[in-house]
C-alpha cells in the first residue's frame, strides 16, 4: 500500500473533505445523532478499508439507507434498539458473504449502473445548490416541513447570503483553476489539492469577514461538528445497543432489511467503482460483504449508522488520484483527528465551500456528454439508463435502480428469448496452452459474471482464440468486459486472436476493431 502514498495521501484529504459533510448530513437526514454519522465514516474508512479487497472504494454512512433508518428509529422505540438491528444486520451480511451471494452484483446491466452514477450526480448537484448560496442550514435528503430540494432552489433568490455566495464562487473558481490549469503546470499543484486550498481560503474568508455584517457567514451555514469539553464528554457521545430487545421480531425484520439493502447498494457501488477505476481492478464481492458486515457490527456496537460502500466518496477518491486502500484508511484517521483535535477549526468551514467541492464531484458523475453517449448506443441502453436516472432523482435511489433493472430485463427479453452460454475448450500445442472460447448466438448481461470469472481464470503466457462468428446479439456489458480484458491481457502476457465473420484481428489494443467486425445484427 505504502508504495503509492504520494497519490493516496492527497486523495485521502479530498475524500475527507467530501466525507465530513456527508457524514453529518446523512445523520441529520436519518434522525440520528450527528456523531453517529462520524462514527460510521471512521469505521467505514479504517475497519472496512483494511478488510476490503477494493483498492479505491470508500465506505461510510449511505444516503440510500437514510429513509430506512429514519423510519426504523421511530418504530423500534429508540436509537439503542436500532443499533441492535445494525449489529444483527452486519452478522447477516457476513453470512451473505459466506454463502457467496456477492455474485449478484454482476447481474445488473451497465446502463442501470451508469444511470445510478448519473442520478446520484444530479442529486448531489441539486442538494448543494442551496448550500452554495447560503440558503438552508442543513442537508435535506427528503421532504422536511413541506420543503424539498426543488422548492429550496426556487426560493434561493429570496434568501441569498452574500458571504456564502462569494466564497462559494471563489471556491468553485479555485477548484476549476486547479483542475484545468495549475495541476498540469507543476507537481506541487498535484500534491496540494484544490479542495484543500478552497477550504483554507473559506476559513480565512470567514475569519476576516466576521466584523462585517453584510459579508459575515452565520453559524448555521458553517460545518457543525460536536465539540467535547473533555475526554469524558467525548466518550459520552457514544451509544450502545440494547441487547435486551433481541427477542423483538421487529428488530430482526429491520436487521434483515438493513443487511439486504446495504449489501445490494454496496455491490452496485462496487460494480460502478470498478468501472470508474482506470486500472480496471476487480473487487472480490464476497470479501466485500464480509468487510461491510464486520464494519456494521462494530459501528452498531459503538453508536454508528449502517455502512455501505459509497460511490460519492469512491469516485472522489478515483478522481483525486487514489491508487490503493491506504487513501480510504487515512481518510478515516483524518476524521478521528478532526473530531478530537480541531473541531473548532472545522466549524469555521463555510458549507458553501464544501458545496462547491461536491458540485464538481456531481458534475463529473453526471456529465451531459454521457447522455449523448448512451443515446448513441441504442435504445436498449438509452431507455434503462434514463428510467434509472429519473427514478433516482424523482423517487428514491433503490426505487430508481429497481425500475431501471426491471426495464433492462424487459428490453433483454424482447431481444432475446433465452439465456445464452459459451463454450470453453482447452488445447495444448507447441508447449503453450491454447484456449478457445466460442460465444453463443445470443450473449446478454446475464452471462457477465460467468464470462468475467472465466477470463480472470485464464493462465498467464497463454493464447486465447475468441470466436464470435455465431454471435448475433452481444450485449454492451459483454463488450465492456472484453475491453477491460484487452487491457489486462497485456500485463498477463496473453495473446488474443479474435475471429469474426468479417475477418481476424490479432492482439487488438482495444475492441474498437470488434465493433467493426461483428455482424450488423449484434
Amino acid at each position: 500500500m505504502f508504495k503509492t502514498i504520494k497519490n493516496d495521501l492527497p486523495a485521502s484529504i479530498v475524500v475527507f473533505f467530501v466525507a465530513l459533510p456527508l457524514c453529518l448530513g446523512i445523520a441529520l437526514a436519518s434522525g440520528a445523532p450527528l456523531f453517529s454519522g462520524l462514527i460510521a465514516g471512521i469505521i467505514g474508512g479504517i475497519v472496512v478499508g483494511l478488510l476490503s479487497g477494493s483498492k479505491i472504494g470508500v465506505s461510510g454512512p449511505a444516503a440510500g439507507l437514510a429513509a430506512i433508518v429514519l423510519t426504523a428509529i421511530g418504530t423500534l422505540g429508540g436509537y439503542e434498539n436500532f443499533l441492535l438491528a445494525v449489529v444483527i444486520g452486519g452478522i447477516i451480511q457476513i453470512l451473505f458473504g459466506a454463502l457467496k451471494a456477492g455474485i449478484i452484483g454482476y447481474y445488473f446491466p451497465s446502463s442501470v449502473i451508469k444511470g445510478m452514477l448519473t442520478g446520484i450526480g444530479i442529486i448531489i448537484i441539486l442538494k448543494q445548490i442551496p448550500h452554495f448560496f447560503g440558503y438552508d442550514k442543513a442537508f435535506t435528503l427528503f421532504k422536511v416541513n413541506g420543503e424539498t430540494t426543488l422548492t429550496q432552489i426556487f426560493n434561493i433568490f429570496d434568501h441569498i447570503q452574500v458571504g456564502s455566495t462569494i466564497i462559494g464562487f471563489l471556491g468553485l473558481a479555485i477548484l476549476l483553476l486547479w483542475d484545468k490549469v495549475l495541476s498540469k503546470k507543476s507537481k506541487i499543484f498535484q500534491i496540494v489539492q484544490g479542495p484543500l486550498v478552497a477550504v483554507a481560503v473559506g476559513i480565512i474568508f470567514y475569519v476576516i469577514t466576521q466584523p462585517y455584517t453584510s459579508l459575515n457567514i452565520s453559524e448555521s451555514h458553517l460545518v457543525n461538528v460536536p465539540i467535547p469539553d473533555d475526554l469524558s464528554t467525548f466518550f459520552a457521545q457514544f451509544s450502545f445497543p440494547n441487547f435486551g430487545a433481541i427477542s423483538n421480531p421487529d428488530i430482526w425484520i429491520v436487521a434483515f432489511t438493513i443487511a439486504l439493502v446495504a449489501s445490494l447498494e454496496t455491490l452496485l457501488c462496487v460494480e460502478a467503482t470498478d468501472k470508474l477505476d482506470p486500472n480496471k481492478n476487480v473487487t472480490p464481492t464476497n470479501r466485500e460483504l464480509f468487510a461491510q458486515g464486520t464494519g456494521n457490527i462494530i459501528s452498531g456496537l459503538i453508536g454508528g449508522l449502517p455502512i455501505t460502500q459509497v460511490i460519492v466518496r469512491s469516485s472522489a477518491n478515483i478522481q483525486s488520484g487514489g491508487k490503493s486502500k491506504l487513501s480510504a484508511i487515512i481518510h478515516g484517521f483524518l476524521l478521528i483527528i478532526s473530531v478530537v483535535l480541531i473541531p473548532r477549526l472545522l466549524n469555521m468551514i463555510p458549507l458553501s465551500v464544501l458545496a462547491a467541492i461536491l458540485l464538481i464531484v456531481g458534475y463529473k458523475l453526471a456529465k451531459p456528454k454521457l447522455f449523448k453517449k448512451m443515446y448513441q448506443m441504442g435504445w436498449k441502453q438509452w431507455i434503462p439508463f434514463n428510467v434509472t436516472v429519473f427514478g433516482i432523482v424523482f423517487i428514491d435511489l433503490l426505487y430508481g435502480i429497481g425500475l431501471g433493472l426491471a426495464v433492462g430485463i424487459i428490453v433483454i427479453l424482447i431481444k432475446s428469448y433465452q439465456n445464452s452460454h459459451f463454450l470453453h475448450i482447452e488445447d495444448k500445442s507447441n508447449g503453450k496452452q491454447k484456449l478457445k472460447m466460442t460465444l453463443a448466438e445470443e450473449v446478454t448481461f446475464f452471462n457477465k459474471g460467468a464470462i468475467l470469472k472465466e477470463l480472470d481464470r485464464l493462465p498467464e503466457n497463454s493464447f486465447l482464440e475468441l470466436d464470435v462468428r455465431k454471435t448475433r446479439f452481444l450485449d454492451n456489458d459483454i463488450v465492456e468486459i472484453l475491453e477491460d480484458f484487452a487491457h489486462k491481457a497485456k500485463t498477463r502476457h496473453i495473446d488474443i486472436k479474435l475471429i469474426s465473420e468479417r475477418g481476424i484481428v490479432e492482439n487488438p489494443d482495444s475492441y474498437i476493431e470488434f465493433f467493426k467486425l461483428r455482424p450488423k445484427t449484434a
